[in-house]
């Protein structure tokens, strides 16, 4: 199915193409020519336009995100939206691809400042080698022309999320339906000792994993739903009737 919109830009690299598609309202970045990576409204840059993403800020129900590692760019609309809303977060975000970053900034108003600091690395390179303050939640979603990653569900990968997290911290895994079956629970297992799982509409099954729960009743979540979603401008609510603990 082809993209919508009109190409405004293309570039190469090693990995590839880095397309950018308008159509009046909403602007894409894709790396193929049938799949977006992202989506942003052109009047609204701090409103995730993409389902999974708003389902992945769920986590905000859990704990503060004072202190935040990002795992994959895209066009950068989790790390806008968090930027926007919330003034005392500060952002670590690693991105593979030069292109992928310096798009993000030109055409979807990524935001430049001391809260937010883009690494052009791969993700376990940078879980091995950047050394930054620990995080209150890491976000995984490191996605290619091909697909998910391999690297997100790497043994060394989840170890060393785990590594990097605060007591009481979370990590959220953007992953496909398809990695709902016991060798993903085993392996998160290994590193996690508790995990939820929230299923989208678009096919994403976004997992979340901490070695303590978040301690809340359920209509405390609700309650707490109610006010994040006042703050984000959008509900999560419907997200949060999804969400199960797993296995």
């Amino acid at each position: 199915m082809p993209l919508p919109g009109r190409e405004i830009y293309r570039g190469y690299d090693a990995f590839g193409a880095v397309r950018v598609l308008d159509d009046g309202d909403k602007r894409y970045l894709a790396f193929g020519e049938q799949d977006e990576q992202s989506c942003c409204l052109i009047n609204e840059p701090l409103l995730p336009e993409h389902e999974y993403v708003r389902a992945m800020l769920l986590v905000l129900l859990f704990t503060e995100p004072n202190q935040v590692i990002s795992l994959g760019l895209g066009a950068g609309a989790l790390n806008t939206c968090l930027h926007g809303r919330f003034s005392q977060c500060k952002q670590q975000v690693a991105e593979l691809r030069q292109q992928v970053v310096e798009v993000a900034y030109r055409f979807f108003q990524l935001p430049r400042g001391k809260r937010i600091q883009v690494h052009t690395r791969d993700a376990l390179g940078f879980l091995r080698h950047v050394q930054t303050r620990r995080a209150d939640i890491i976000f995984s979603d490191i996605y290619g022309q091909d697909g998910l990653s391999e690297q997100q569900l790497s043994e060394e990968f989840l170890r060393l999320s785990a590594q990097r997290l605060k007591p009481g911290g979370w990590l959220v895994l953007n992953l496909w339906r398809e990695h709902q079956g016991p060798d993903t629970l085993e392996c998160l297992l290994r590193q996690f000792t508790t995990l939820y799982g929230c299923p989208t509409q678009s096919g994403n099954w976004i997992v979340f994993a901490a070695e303590e729960d978040h301690g809340q009743s359920r209509a405390q979540l609700q309650k707490r739903a109610r006010l994040i979603s006042q703050q984000l401008g959008f509900s999560l609510l419907p997200f949060l009737k999804r969400l199960k603990p797993l296995p």
